[in-house]
């Protein structure tokens, strides 16, 4: 029943900007933490930034001052703003939420993945 979705992904030019989002639908308990992921073509799955449900957050050292991640608790939706983007940041972006279900019982969600191209 609970499905994430991400979205917003696409084709920019080497210090463009993006705006990805990612939604949770379905009957759920609450949305606690949640984050950003990439994928490179021949490459391992990196974290990017996450953020808790209070706000605090974190991010990968390749992306610091550059992308900003941020939610809105009563929309159950998060955001990750890409600025100055690279060629390095073309990958496949992900969103995962922490989704409880009930009281106690939180498990992992994934989106199903959107496309970042940064080319001339």
């Amino acid at each position: 029943q609970v499905q994430v979705v991400d979205s917003g992904g696409g084709l920019v030019q080497p210090g463009g900007s993006l705006r990805l989002s990612c939604a949770v639908s379905g009957s759920i308990f609450s949305v606690n933490a949640m984050g950003w992921y990439r994928q490179a073509p021949g490459k391992q799955r990196e974290l990017v930034a996450t953020i808790t449900r209070n706000g605090n957050t974190n991010y990968a050292d390749s992306v610091k001052g550059r992308f900003t991640i941020s939610r809105d608790n009563a929309k159950n939706t998060g955001y990750l703003q890409m600025n100055s983007l690279k060629p390095e940041d073309t990958a496949v972006y992900y969103c995962k939420m922490a989704i409880a279900r009930s009281f106690y019982l939180t498990d992992d969600y994934w989106g199903q993945g959107t496309q970042v191209t940064v080319s001339s």
